[in-house]
């Protein structure tokens, strides 16, 4: 297990690297977490049978058990991990008790977003049969789509364009799904449904824009209610500098 220096070291090192290393990252943390409190309650049944075994031999005046303790996770995170085991029974058994297909971690990930990472097209079926959003955003506006088409999954990048998946869905870097692409035969299921589509190069621009643009009229907004637009943030930021870089 890693100790707290070791942790706040990767934590560190984390700042400096993609979106896509970080969410494996979570993914790698959040189930070795299971796998230890797994470990820890199996010791703590073998402990509790053993004291039951000793009490019983001994004789005399036993104390009555106290009630047993389970450990238990929240929905979220319950089924993330069952997504990342590729574990079909569990994710239908938890979507049918009506746990959300849409919930997230702290990272804004989904479990449509961790099976377009690791490829598994059977869950990412399931989901969207549930009602998984096609294109949810995470927490850097990355979208399953991006997290496939970043990959390489033809696959998955042909179910979720069937479902709906917004080609031209812009993250927190400025890319579209094709952008991040450098499976050729991938990129070109992109490309072509790109053009069956009839999106042009001023559509893509536009879009890329409009970001931008919207970040321009609520600054406009604030100017015009006399708000105050020189403030800085925590890092010494206004609101125009993100606009005017």
């Amino acid at each position: 297990m890693a100790n707290h220096l070791e942790l706040i070291q990767e934590l560190q090192q984390l700042d400096k690297v993609p979106s896509l290393e970080r969410l494996r990252a979570a993914q790698k943390r959040r189930t070795q977490q299971l796998k230890r409190w797994a470990v820890y309650e199996k010791e703590m049944q073998s402990r509790r049978r053993k004291a039951d075994k000793k009490g019983r031999g001994g004789g005399g005046n036993l104390q009555p058990a106290g009630p047993k303790r389970h450990v238990s996770f929240a929905a979220s995170v319950a089924l993330l991990e069952a997504s990342a085991r590729n574990d079909p029974d569990e994710v239908r058994y938890l979507l049918k008790n009506n746990v959300s297909p849409d919930l997230c971690n702290e990272d804004g990930l989904t479990a449509l977003h961790q099976c377009c990472i690791d490829n598994y097209e059977e869950m990412v079926k399931i989901l969207l049969g549930r009602g998984a959003s096609v294109n949810a955003q995470d927490n850097e506006l990355w979208t399953p789509l991006h997290a496939a088409a970043t990959c390489g999954h033809a696959g998955l990048v042909k179910i979720l364009i069937a479902h709906g998946a917004d080609l031209l869905a812009v993250n927190s870097d400025g890319n579209m799904p094709y952008d991040l692409c450098e499976d050729d035969p991938t990129l070109d299921i992109i490309e072509t449904a790109m053009a069956n589509k009839g999106i042009t190069q001023e559509m893509i621009n536009e879009t890329r824009a409009s970001t931008e643009m919207r970040m321009m009229g609520d600054v406009q907004d604030l100017l015009g209610q006399g708000e105050e637009v020189n403030l800085q943030d925590s890092q010494g930021a206004t609101l125009l500098q993100p606009v005017l870089t």
